[in-house]
């Protein structure tokens, strides 16, 4: 891989639609950051971070100010996003503005993407397992069906890299809090949970269609090289983002 982010097929088709996430590849930033950290929580130099978000709004031709982040608090808070801007206390944004582009920022915890095609108007969600303990995803959708009218019949939705059921070890505090479908033992008596199978079963459990949802084939810990882990690098890492959003020929420089 050695690309500045990968892009979800199941929206390829969508005209105008910026969605995607980003790689640890392509940035300024040095290690342990190394290179296209884009979290201005870590420890990183901020004018590396600022750079790196440059760098990614340049091949998008976007304006760095259309990005739309916040303190992500591992909660449930859903803005409803008119212009950029950086807010603190939320994990999940809506919009149906153009040249508006929702941003999660995770580097283990599940991004995910959802678009309503008839209204193009698209969420995003930061899924950790505290998120989906609280169904997130579903909040999410419900949030979208009442501020734009949306049918979960018609959105698709991409799930993005996050870590893998088979790298994912938990407590019994945190496997009380998922389906018994979800977990695995684990060697040494503890749990191995699949955060990614939970979300797309809260995707389905709104509504939408088993074959308008895809999966990042990645892991974070087992595709290190690729993406930041903060589980496998002991917390000392970069973060990357996930993006969506409606860019508008107008809006093009």
């Amino acid at each position: 891989m050695n690309k500045l982010f990968i892009q979800p097929e199941i929206f390829s088709q969508i005209p105008g639609l910026h969605a995607l996430q980003t790689t640890r590849h392509g940035g300024v930033s040095q290690a342990p950051f190394a290179t296209l950290n884009l979290g201005h929580n870590t420890p990183d130099n901020p004018a590396n971070v600022a750079k790196n978000r440059s760098i990614l709004c340049e091949h998008l031709n976007v304006d760095t100010s259309s990005l739309v982040t916040a303190d992500q608090v591992h909660g449930t808070r859903i803005l409803h996003a008119f212009e950029g801007g950086h807010r603190t206390g939320y994990d999940a944004f809506i919009t149906d503005r153009e040249n508006i582009f929702l941003c999660v920022l995770t580097a283990d915890c599940f991004p995910v993407l959802i678009f309503d095609y008839e209204h193009r108007a698209a969420g995003a969600a930061h899924a950790g397992w505290k998120g989906t303990a609280e169904n997130i995803i579903g909040r999410t959708i419900e949030a979208m069906m009442k501020h734009f009218d949306t049918s979960p019949s018609a959105c698709l939705a991409w799930i993005g890299t996050g870590i893998s059921a088979s790298e994912y070890e938990v407590g019994k505090d945190v496997a009380d809090h998922f389906a018994g479908k979800h977990l695995a033992l684990s060697p040494n008596g503890r749990f191995m949970l699949d955060l990614a199978a939970a979300n797309v079963d809260q995707l389905l459990d709104a509504g939408i269609p088993g074959n308008s949802i895809e999966v990042s084939p990645f892991c974070t810990a087992k595709n290190n090289n690729d993406f930041f882990s903060y589980r496998k690098e002991n917390g000392k890492t970069g973060r990357m983002i996930t993006l969506i959003g409606i860019n508008s020929p107008a809006s093009a420089s």
